[in-house]
């Protein structure tokens, strides 16, 4: 087997759609010696910035001098990013090793009619598990899929669990309201595993409730642990940390937008609780793994003059994060904006957010099968700004070029949507530099 067919075994899968519960997960871990029990694991479950969470504590446990594992999803540029060990990828070979080895007991229990296929993110999940198993990494920061309670990689016992924010997401399949969709995410809030979150408002009482009933501390940050920020150009941020048992003035993010400060005092709470399970993790590491996490594809700058900024915003909670990023963040005459979003996304309420910051705007489609059709998104945005200059490319590279014809030096292109979309223009945009 070669990689390609190794990448497409595992993307034919999805055709079988999403059935969540953990039947099957724990049937093919089962089949597998159970190697998600080889390691040990700091959970990260939420809304929106448990990427870049995950990417914050890992860096810093690395500083620290630990072998440390990633699971992350999806993946920006190739499949192998989904997982890595102290920054390095799984390897291609070392992939179809795996699927070679789980794609038989796939099959097995696909045709056990009592559990059924098992998902893509499942077995993806599964091939994870089994690559850290070999790797025998100190720690695994595991980023939670969907939801919390039935995702794939809610099999675990982590050390720590970390919830970033709630807000209304994937309303199908986890719950209309903030309440409900927090249970699912607190579903990752297991006995022994103190919890850190940066969620408020009505999030707050079912995470008490859950972490009262599981006998294990909740620290929220703006009242257990505080983050202070001091000062942010197009270049990085400075913050002051007030944490759970330590204090640290003037720490450096390289990551763009408020928001990161909050992820990065979320990640630094979990690292303090790490601590108590045996994870020395000195000033000099925190400080380190800070200043040195990249996390590609979030307000990452590719290029200047113009700014050419791209941002995988994915629903109306990002795009806020993100209108408020560009203001406080960057000078700029006019901005371009070229958009592409899924059609499962609130497009009126995303687009009502986005527009007032543009100059013009180009719609393009994502390569997905869920991507939103460019043509009825013109017709929302001439619903609400008409006067606005509004051109659909249907190619990712041709609205990226249309993008940057239309700018000059001082302005800003503004790259913005699905991931689909981040992916492939961030792509475009190296092959042209």
């Amino acid at each position: 087997m070669h990689y390609e067919e190794a990448l497409a075994w595992i993307h034919s899968i999805a055709r079988f759609g999403m059935n969540q519960g953990l039947e099957r997960i724990e049937a093919l871990l089962d089949l597998l010696g159970n190697p998600h029990r080889a390691c040990k694991y700091l959970h990260i479950g939420g809304t929106n910035g448990k990427g870049s969470t995950a990417a914050f504590a890992a860096s810093m446990l690395e500083e620290a001098g630990y072998r440390v594992g990633l699971y992350t999803s999806p993946y920006l540029e190739q499949f192998t990013n989904r997982m890595a060990v102290n920054g390095q990828d799984i390897s291609r070979r070392h992939l179809v090793e795996l699927v070679q080895q789980v794609k038989p007991l796939v099959e097995k229990i696909a045709a056990d009619p009592a559990l059924g296929q098992p998902t893509e993110f499942e077995v993806v999940t599964a091939l994870a598990f089994c690559y850290f198993a070999r790797e025998a990494p100190d720690i695994v920061v595991l980023e939670v899929g969907l939801g919390g309670r039935l995702d794939a990689t809610n099999v675990v016992q982590p050390l720590v669990s970390a919830i970033t924010t709630i807000s209304l997401e994937h309303t199908q399949v986890l719950g209309d309201t903030v309440e409900a969709i927090a249970r699912e995410k607190a579903g990752i809030i297991k006995e022994g595993a103190p919890v850190v979150t940066q969620a408020g408002g009505a999030a707050v009482p079912v995470f008490e409730a859950v972490c009262r009933e599981k006998g294990v501390p909740l620290y929220q940050l703006g009242k257990h642990f505080h983050a202070l920020s001091e000062s942010e150009n197009d270049t990085g941020q400075v913050f002051h940390y007030r944490g759970l048992f330590q204090n640290f003035s003037d720490l450096h993010i390289s990551l763009l937008g408020a928001y990161q400060v909050n992820n990065a005092a979320l990640a630094l709470a979990a690292g303090e609780l790490l601590c108590r399970s045996g994870f020395l993790l000195p000033e000099a590491a925190l400080r380190a793994g800070l200043k040195k996490t990249r996390w590609p594809g979030r307000l990452e700058v590719l290029r200047r003059s113009p700014f050419v900024v791209i941002d995988g915003a994915h629903n109306l909670e990002a795009f806020q994060g993100l209108c408020s990023a560009v203001r406080r963040t960057f000078k700029y005459r006019c901005l371009v904006l070229v958009l592409g979003i899924l059609s499962d996304k609130a497009a009126g309420h995303i687009l009502a957010e986005i527009l007032p910051l543009a100059d013009s705007i180009i719609l393009t489609k994502p390569n997905s099968p869920r991507a939103a059709d460019p043509h009825a998104l013109q017709k929302i945005v001439e619903s609400i700004t008409p006067a606005l200059p509004c051109e659909i490319a249907l190619e990712i590279p041709a609205a990226v070029d249309l993008a940057l014809e239309k700018a000059a030096e001082e302005d800003l292109v503004l790259i913005a949507g699905s991931l689909y979309l981040v992916s492939d223009a961030r792509h475009y945009c190296k092959s042209i530099e």
